[in-house]
């Protein structure tokens, strides 16, 4: 009885450690500002409804909670994402629901997650300023094998909150731009 060898050979253990493991995740974070027209508590309920997103994300869609879900602690939510060609859907847990202060939620769920967002709420004049964060929390696969993988993930990131965070301004400001 003959056996033929595997075509494949896995180059490391199924167990072993990401190549990236243990690194300093400090750099891998950004955060983004812009003034609103509009109070806190307005910007806080469109930032919560998530179905929203794609209203301005250039890289979310089809972002829904969950049935019976909502924006509060514990809460679900699931959404498609696009990046260089690609598409991919995330599950995502609310972690954090103050309206008209914050809201935060992280990708991959409370206990395990990849990356948290925050988005951070404050009266400014006749409007609020807006403050959108990303942070990556552990490193993962997905998100690519290399330092120059989790740099150009942060850069794309931080390009896809400046250009959610204006069309929300413009949007709110009337002048939908999409």
């Amino acid at each position: 009885m003959s056996t033929s060898a595997p075509t494949t050979v896995p180059t490391t253990a199924p167990d072993s450690p990401h190549p990236l493991a243990g690194i300093d995740l400090t750099p891998f974070a950004f955060t983004r500002r812009c003034w609103v027209d509009a109070t806190p508590d307005s910007v806080y309920r469109l930032v919560s409804d998530v179905s929203l997103i794609e209203t301005w994300s250039p890289s979310a869609s089809e972002v829904n909670y969950a049935p019976g879900e909502g924006p509060w602690v514990g809460a679900r939510f699931s959404g498609r994402n696009r990046r260089d060609g690609r598409e991919w859907v995330t599950h995502s847990e609310v972690v954090r629901a103050d309206p008209g202060t914050a809201f935060a939620f992280v990708v991959g769920g409370a206990d395990h997650g990849i990356v948290r967002w925050d988005w951070h709420l404050r009266e400014q004049g006749s409007g609020s300023v807006v403050q959108q964060s990303w942070r990556l929390l552990r490193t993962d696969p997905v998100l690519g094998d290399t330092l120059e993988d989790v740099h150009a993930l942060r850069d794309h990131m931080a390009a896809s909150a400046e250009s959610t965070l204006l069309a929300l301004a413009e949007w709110i400001a009337g002048r939908d731009t999409h």
